[in-house]
C-alpha cells in the first residue's frame, strides 16, 4: 500500500513538472491587449468582436486610477454594468477561466476584465453563465530581462455622517408623550427629566453620544503595498505579485485600539515552452486574511441602546471612584477587587437591565479573530497540431481551489457597577454600588465557525483557425468544460459541465457569421429532463467596409451585428428535488383513548412534477460598433430583448383541497410557469485627441433599462394587485391621504382596526371595503433606476495625468424604513420624531403619533416613506506624476510616479443626507491616499 501512495505521488509531481515544462503559446503574449480581446475560452481581435462584450485595460486603469477592488469604478467604463449584467442577476467570475470571487484578487494582479453580457458571448459557458460572465485575466511574464515595480500606498478614511438621537432628556419627555398617545401614564418625572436636561453631573444623568470623540476617531487609516516581478526569455517566462494590506476602524478606546484587518497575497504566473508545438502554464496564487475585532457589536448597539429605559437606572458607561464616598467600605472592596479599573478611575458601568453593554464589552469582553486561507492552482497544455492539420490546436487546464475560514476568540465575562448616589454632604456622593455577574478570564482560546471550500475546474477544447484565399477566415471550437465548488455544510455540491460547440466565419473583415451552441447538464432537474441544448446564432456586417462607405473620410468603422439566443438555465431553481414529491411524518398523533391505539399523520410538502424543465433565456440584440473622425468619437451599442421564460411557481390557481393548514399539507408542484422580460439599450462613447503635450480622452457609458412581468401565476381579487404587466422589481405598498385629524376623521374613515387614532396614517382604500389591509396596496414605483450611467475623463499634460470618474443613476425609488426612520415601541429616538403630529402641529407634522405600541400600520411600505433614489456620485479622482525618463536615465530607477487621490467624494441627489448616513454598521467614509510607484 504504501509503495502504491508513492507511485501516486510521483506520478502527479511529474504530471505537474511537465505541466511547468510546457511553454504557453497564447496570442495574448505577441498582440497588445489594445488589439486582443479575452472572451470565452479565445482572445479575438477587438475589431472582430461580435457584440454585447466590453472590456477593460486594467494594468493602463492601474496605472491612472489606483484601487484595491477588481471591479472598482467599471460602471464608469463599461456600459450596461451597474454591479449587474444587463440586470439579469448576479454574474458569473472567472479568474483565469475559474470560478471564483472578484473581492479575492486585486487590480495590480489584472491585465484585462472582459463583460460578457449578451447571451451569444456566454453560451459556450453553460448554466452557470446565463446571468452573464466577467472575465478576468491575470498578468503574465514577458521574454525581457528582470522588471521589478514597487507600489507603497497610504490612506485616510474621513466619516461623512453619524446618525443623530435624541438626549436623554429629550427623549424622556417624548417617550412620556408616547405613553400619553397609548392612554398610559407617564414613565419619567418632570425632576427627573430636569436633572437630565441641565447636565449638572454626567455620571449621574448621563447622556451617552456613541459618536463622540471620546469613543471615536476622526479618521481612520489603511496602509498598503505591492511588489511585481517579470521577466523571462525564449523558453521560461514569470509573472510574480507580492501584496500586504493593513487597515484599522474608527473605533479608539479599549480593544478596539487593537482592532485590524490585514492580508498578504503572493501570486506566481510561469508560462514555460518546451518546443515549438507543446508549451504549457502553472499559475499560482495564496491569500492570508486576518481580522481582529472587539466583541462590543459597538456600532449595532448604537442604533438600539436607549439613553435610559422607564423602570431602569440609567446605565453608565464609566463610574469614577473619585465620587465614591470614603467611608463606604464595601464599595472600596468591590473596587479594589475589580479586574477592571479604566485608567485606575474609572469602574465599568451597568444596571440590571444592562448587565452587558457595549462599553463594558469594549474593555472586559475580549476579542475575536477571523482567519481565512485561500489557496489557488492552475496548470495546463496547449498542443499545436499544425503537425496533424494546419490551424488545429488542443487546450486543456485543471485548477484546483481550496479555503479555509474559522474564528478564534478569548470569551471573557466580566462584571458592572450600579452606583446609588444621594446628596447628603452638599453634593453628589456614591454611597453604595450594585455588582452584576463576575470578573473571569480563563484564558482559553475558543474556535467556531469553521468552515472550507473547494474548487475543482477543468476544461479540454480542439480548436481550428484559418484563412482560405486570404478572404475566408474560419474558426471553430469544440469543448467540455466542467467545475464543482464544495462548502462545508451544504449537501450538494454547485456543479457546472456543459460541451461547446463554436462555428465562426468572416469574410474579408466584411461579412461574419457565428453559431454556437451548449449541451448543458443539471441534477436540480428530473432524469430525462437534464440534459438542455442551447443555441446561439449571430450575424455582423462592417458597412464601412461597402464601396458607398469605404471612401468617407468622417468613418474609420461602421459594423452592424444582431444575434438571436436561447440559453437553458438552472441558476433560478434555488434547490434540488423540486421536482420530486415529498412527504413527511408529521407531529400531530390522532387516537382512540377507548382502545389506547394512535397513529401520526403522513403530510404532503410538496407535488412532484416529472416533467420539471429548464428555465429559458430568449435573447435578440442588434449591436452597433462605429469609429469615426480618424478615432476621435468612438461608439458602441447595444439593444437587447431578453425573455426568460419558465420561472418556477406553486400554482395558485389549484383546487382548495390541494392545500391545507392543519394539518399543514401542500400537494402542489412547482411547474415551469412565469416569464419575465428586459428590454435595454447599453451605450459607450469616447471621444478623446491628442494635441501636442496634451491629451484627452472622454467617456460616457449609460443604459436605460425596462422590464416587466408578461406572465405571472396568481390568484387576486383586483387588478391592481396583479403582478402580471407590473415591472419586475414593482415597489408595492400604500398610498397615503396624510394624517388622521381628529376622532371624527377616524370614525368616518377606512382604517386599519379599533387601536387607529388621530396623528397615524391615513391610506386610500382601494377597494372600498372601510379597512384599510394588504387588499389596498398598490404599486408605487420600482427598486431598480430605469437609467444608469457612468463617466470617465483622462487629461494628460507631460508628465501629469488627472484622472476622474463618475457614476449615475435615476428613476428608482426607495422606503425610508431603518430602525433610525421607524420608530415606535421601545426604539431608540432619531432627530426625526421632532416632526411628530400633536393636536398642536397637526398642520405642520412630518412624522406619525408616538407610540410604545406597534404603530399598526404606521410603519409599513407606502409612499409617506418613499423616496426617490436618484443621484449622481463623484467616486474618483486621481492626480499623477511621471518623472520625465531623462531624468532618471542611467539610473537605478527606470520610471518614478507619485499620485494623490480622492475615492467617494461627493454625492449629488435629494436625499443625499439619508442615502450617505448607516445606522447600526459603521459609517461610510470618503478615503484620500498618497501614493508611489517605483520601476527598476
Amino acid at each position: 500500500m504504501k509503495q502504491i501512495h508513492k507511485n501516486i505521488i510521483l506520478s502527479a509531481g511529474l504530471l505537474f513538472a511537465s505541466a511547468g515544462l510546457m511553454a504557453q503559446t497564447d496570442v495574448e503574449k505577441t498582440d497588445t491587449l489594445a488589439q486582443k480581446v479575452n472572451v470565452a475560452f479565445r482572445t479575438v481581435d477587438r475589431a472582430d468582436l461580435m457584440g454585447g462584450v466590453s472590456s477593460v485595460n486594467v494594468e493602463e486603469l492601474t496605472n491612472k486610477s489606483y484601487s484595491l477592488y477588481s471591479l472598482d469604478n467599471m460602471q464608469s467604463l463599461v456600459g450596461g454594468y451597474n454591479g449587474q449584467l444587463w440586470n439579469m442577476g448576479e454574474a458569473l467570475v472567472l479568474v483565469d477561466g475559474v470560478p471564483r470571487e472578484a473581492n479575492n484578487i486585486r487590480p495590480t494582479e489584472i491585465a484585462q476584465i472582459t463583460f460578457l453580457k449578451a447571451a451569444q458571448a456566454v453560451v459556450l459557458y453553460g448554466s452557470r453563465g446565463a446571468k452573464g460572465v466577467i472575465l478576468i485575466t491575470t498578468k503574465r511574464g514577458c521574454d525581457k530581462d528582470l522588471r521589478v515595480s514597487a507600489r507603497a500606498n497610504a490612506g485616510i478614511n474621513v466619516p461623512k455622517s453619524y446618525p443623530k438621537y435624541l438626549a436623554s432628556a429629550e427623549y424622556m419627555t417624548l417617550y412620556n408623550e408616547a405613553l400619553r398617545n397609548d392612554g398610559l401614564d407617564p414613565a419619567f418625572s418632570d425632576e427627573q427629566i430636569y436633572n437630565y436636561a441641565s447636565g449638572s453631573n454626567p455620571y449621574r444623568y448621563p447622556n451617552i453620544n456613541f459618536f463622540s470623540d471620546d469613543y471615536i476617531r476622526k479618521t481612520s487609516q489603511d496602509y498598503n503595498g505591492v511588489a511585481e516581478f517579470s521577466g523571462g526569455g525564449r523558453y521560461a517566462n514569470f509573472y510574480t505579485n507580492i501584496g500586504y494590506e493593513s487597515s484599522n476602524d474608527l473605533l479608539n478606546f479599549g480593544e478596539s485600539k487593537n482592532n485590524r484587518n490585514s492580508r498578504l497575497n503572493i501570486r506566481g504566473n510561469v508560462d514555460l515552452r518546451m518546443n515549438d508545438w507543446i508549451s504549457g502554464w502553472v499559475n499560482a496564487n495564496a491569500i492570508f486574511y486576518d481580522s481582529r475585532h472587539d466583541k462590543a457589536d459597538y456600532w449595532a448597539n448604537s442604533a438600539t441602546l436607549r439613553p435610559t429605559a422607564p423602570g431602569s437606572a440609567p446605565l453608565v458607561p464609566f463610574i469614577p471612584i473619585e465620587f465614591v464616598d470614603k467611608n463606604d467600605a464595601a464599595s472600596w472592596t468591590l473596587i479594589n477587587n475589580s479586574n477592571y479599573l479604566i485608567d485606575g478611575k474609572y469602574l465599568l458601568g451597568g444596571t440590571q437591565l444592562n448587565m452587558t453593554n457595549p462599553f463594558a464589552a469594549m474593555y472586559a469582553s475580549g476579542y475575536q479573530k477571523a482567519t481565512s486561507r485561500r489557496f489557488q492552482f492552475d496548470a495546463g497544455i496547449n498542443l499545436d497540431l499544425y503537425k496533424v492539420l494546419k490551424g488545429l490546436s488542443f487546450r486543456t487546464q485543471f485548477s484546483v481551489d481550496y479555503g479555509t475560514s474559522y474564528i478564534t476568540s478569548i470569551d471573557d465575562d466580566y462584571a458592572v457597577y450600579e452606583a446609588s448616589w444621594n446628596n447628603a454632604f452638599g453634593g453628589d456622593r456614591i454611597t453604595s454600588l450594585t455588582k452584576y455577574n463576575m470578573d473571569k478570564h480563563t484564558g482559553t482560546q475558543n474556535v467556531s465557525g469553521s468552515t472550507a471550500y473547494q474548487t475543482i475546474y477543468f476544461s479540454a477544447q480542439f480548436g481550428y483557425q484559418n484563412t482560405f484565399a486570404d478572404n475566408h477566415h474560419v474558426n471553430a471550437l469544440l469543448l467540455a468544460q466542467g467545475s464543482q465548488q464544495t462548502y462545508s455544510g451544504t449537501y450538494h455540491r454547485t456543479s457546472n459541465s456543459n460541451l461547446g460547440l463554436q462555428l465562426d466565419y468572416n469574410y474579408a473583415g466584411k461579412y461574419y457569421a457565428d453559431f454556437s451552441m451548449a449541451a448543458v447538464h443539471s441534477a436540480k432537474l428530473p432524469e430525462g429532463n437534464r440534459i438542455g441544448l442551447s443555441p446561439s446564432f449571430t450575424l455582423g456586417w462592417r458597412l464601412s467596409e461597402e464601396g458607398f462607405l469605404k471612401d468617407a473620410d468622417w468613418l474609420d468603422n461602421l459594423k452592424l451585428m444582431a444575434g438571436y439566443s436561447v440559453l437553458n438555465q438552472d441558476l433560478d431553481i434555488s434547490d434540488y428535488y423540486m421536482y420530486a414529491t415529498k412527504f413527511t411524518q408529521a407531529g400531530t398523533w390522532w387516537g382512540w383513548s377507548e382502545v389506547n391505539n394512535s397513529m401520526q399523520t403522513t403530510d404532503f410538502l410538496q407535488g412532484g412534477n416529472p416533467d420539471l424543465g429548464y428555465i429559458k433565456r430568449k435573447e435578440f440584440t442588434v449591436g452597433l460598433d462605429a469609429s469615426l473622425w480618424k478615432g476621435l468619437v468612438r461608439l458602441n451599442a447595444n439593444y437587447f430583448v431578453t425573455n426568460t421564460e419558465g420561472l418556477l411557481a406553486q400554482p395558485q390557481n389549484y383546487p382548495s383541497y390541494f392545500q391545507t393548514y392543519y394539518p399543514k399539507s401542500d400537494m402542489r408542484p412547482y411547474i415551469n410557469m412565469n416569464n419575465q422580460r428586459r428590454t435595454g439599450v447599453d451605450l459607450s462613447v469616447n471621444v478623446g485627441k491628442k494635441h501636442g503635450d496634451f491629451e484627452w480622452n472622454v467617456g460616457l457609458v449609460g443604459m436605460y433599462y425596462t422590464s416587466k412581468n408578461t406572465k405571472w401565476d396568481e390568484n387576486v381579487k383586483y387588478d391592481w394587485l396583479k403582478a402580471e404587466g407590473e415591472a419586475i422589481d414593482a415597489l408595492r405598498g400604500y398610498q397615503c391621504i396624510g394624517f388622521f385629524k381628529d376622532a371624527a376623521d377616524v370614525e368616518s374613515s377606512a382604517k386599519v382596526n379599533a387601536n387607529t387614532k388621530p396623528g397615524d396614517l391615513k391610506y386610500v382604500d382601494q377597494n372600498n371595503d372601510g379597512v384599510i389591509n394588504e387588499q389596498d396596496q398598490v404599486v408605487l414605483g420600482k427598486w431598480g433606476a430605469s437609467w444608469v450611467m457612468g463617466l470617465n475623463l483622462t487629461a494628460k499634460y507631460k508628465g501629469f495625468t488627472l484622472f476622474v470618474a463618475g457614476t449615475g443613476s435615476f428613476g428608482g425609488k426607495g422606503l425610508k424604513n431603518n430602525s433610525y426612520m421607524h420608530v415606535y415601541g421601545d426604539r431608540k429616538y432619531s432627530e426625526v420624531v421632532r416632526g411628530r403630529w400633536t393636536e398642536e402641529t397637526a398642520d405642520i407634522a412630518t412624522y406619525p403619533r408616538l407610540t410604545t405600541q406597534g404603530g399598526d400600520l404606521n410603519f409599513v411600505a407606502s409612499d409617506f416613506w418613499l423616496y426617490d433614489t436618484s443621484r449622481f456620485d463623484l467616486n474618483r479622482v486621481q492626480l499623477s506624476y511621471d518623472f520625465p525618463a531623462a531624468m532618471l536615465k542611467g539610473k537605478l530607477v527606470k520610471g518614478l510616479q507619485i499620485y494623490a487621490n480622492g475615492t467617494s467624494l461627493l454625492t449629488l441627489a435629494k436625499e443625499r443626507k439619508y442615502m450617505e448616513m448607516n445606522v447600526g454598521t459603521s459609517p461610510q467614509c470618503r478615503s484620500y491616499a498618497l501614493g508611489v510607484k517605483v520601476d527598476f
